[in-house]
């Protein structure tokens, strides 16, 4: 039965209407949620809600309602409660206030406008128009908006109130919600397709010309009549304000376990920063009674040690070598005086000299032999002999035994 055929009811009181009305029979039968369509409009899927037909207008079985209607309220509070969001979907005139109501006491998001195409679906496209509002309320309530005329400020404002009037109930909303709750599905089409191609679940109102397998909990009632729209938001508006008490009292619980964890392992790791003190303590006290015992064995050691006299010092007797043979003759020579150089030097030219002289006789001495030095000739060796001994004559030297075979060389 239309709005227009539902019959009066007698109004509630002031104080009635500011608490909740209890789930009962009673509630439910007063706010007129029983009355349905005409028959002649009915879908065949209600058959299972549909309590008789009066005046030619189907009454719904309002005991289903009930219980349709906890199962919804458990189902919502459980979202809400475990951080989801639930968005409040009702466009039709009788709903449009009593959503809007209801989701500000609840602090849940709301749609009580025309729902526009690709609202979920497209949510990537929505969200810079909601960040546009919320930026243009912004700079109005700071009095920073840019506007060169009075035109251009009128203009904003107008953008601002149309911004707001689509997407007011959805400035908060980030992310996709968890659960809709939708009034009259015939009239959301549109919401109830995005959301079940989306895979959210819906819980709705359904009157009986309405589908009730497209939604997953489904509330028979009235959706025609403000009265019955506003006590089943109501009731819907309670299980999200407990939903949110019972996440924040989890939030809490969660803070405070997390926050005992912490302090334990504060506390743990202070114990053993401390046991790891007293272990560096203790091992560098026992390496410095190591450190001291050794000193003192070293101490002890050296105070018994005999004393060893000092030894002279002796000087190595020199070793004359032999000069090779492929290097000129240097020996130990080179440290004797010049003048007994000089002398040994002529002595051991004349050999040297005889034996040059007659190359025939030894035919293999005239080849030269690699390395060998050529011997003085005999005018230089006897100016080094006369040279010699002048020197001798001046800075007498103490006489050297001459080697042994130096009178058969003669």
């Amino acid at each position: 039965m239309t709005t227009s055929e539902t019959p009066q009811v007698a109004a509630i009181a002031t104080e009635q209407e500011e608490t909740l009305a209890p789930l009962d029979l009673r509630s439910l039968f007063v706010a007129g949620v029983h009355f349905g369509h005409p028959s002649k409009r009915w879908n065949p899927k209600m058959a299972g809600y549909i309590f008789g037909k009066r005046s030619r207008a189907h009454i719904i079985d309002l005991s289903k309602t009930v219980v349709s209607l906890k199962a919804a309220k458990a189902f919502v509070e459980k979202i809400v409660g475990q951080g989801g969001e639930c968005l409040m979907v009702g466009t039709k005139a009788q709903a449009q206030n009593a959503i809007k109501e209801q989701a500000n006491k609840a602090g849940a998001m709301y749609i009580n406008q025309r729902w526009l195409g690709g609202m979920m679906t497209n949510f990537q496209t929505i969200q810079p128009r909601i960040e546009r509002l919320v930026f243009l309320e912004d700079a109005f309530a700071k009095n920073t908006i840019v506007a060169q005329t009075k035109r251009e400020s009128l203009m904003l404002a107008s953008e601002v109130e149309r911004l707001n009037k689509y997407f007011g109930g959805i400035k908060e909303m980030v992310k996709l919600p968890q659960v809709l709750f939708i009034i009259d599905l015939e009239k959301e089409k549109l919401a109830v397709a995005e959301a079940r191609r989306l895979g959210i679940p819906i819980v709705a109102v359904v009157d009986t010309n309405c589908d009730p397998t497209l939604v997953d909990y489904a509330i028979p009632g009235n959706d025609d009549s403000v009265r019955s729209i506003t006590l089943i938001a109501q009731h819907i508006g309670e299980a999200i304000r407990s939903g949110k008490a019972a996440a924040k009292l989890a939030l809490e619980e969660r803070l405070a376990a997390e926050a005992e964890l912490e302090a334990q392992e504060a506390a743990a790791r202070a114990a053993a920063q401390a046991k790891a003190a007293e272990r560096a303590a203790k091992v560098a006290e026992e390496k410095k009674a190591a450190d001291a015992k050794r000193a003192a064995a070293a101490k002890a050691a050296e105070a018994a040690k005999p004393a060893v006299p000092v030894e002279e010092k002796t000087t190595a007797p020199v070793t004359a070598t032999a000069p090779d043979a492929a290097t000129p003759a240097v020996s130990s020579d080179e440290k004797k005086p010049a003048a007994q150089v000089a002398v040994k030097a002529v002595k051991s030219s004349a050999p040297a000299e005889e034996k040059v002289a007659d190359p025939e006789a030894n035919p293999k001495a005239t080849a030269k032999p690699a390395g060998k030095v050529k011997p003085a000739p005999k005018k230089a060796a006897t100016k080094l002999v006369e040279k010699a001994k002048s020197e001798v004559i001046d800075s007498p030297v103490e006489a050297t035994p001459e080697p042994e075979g130096t009178e058969d060389s003669k």
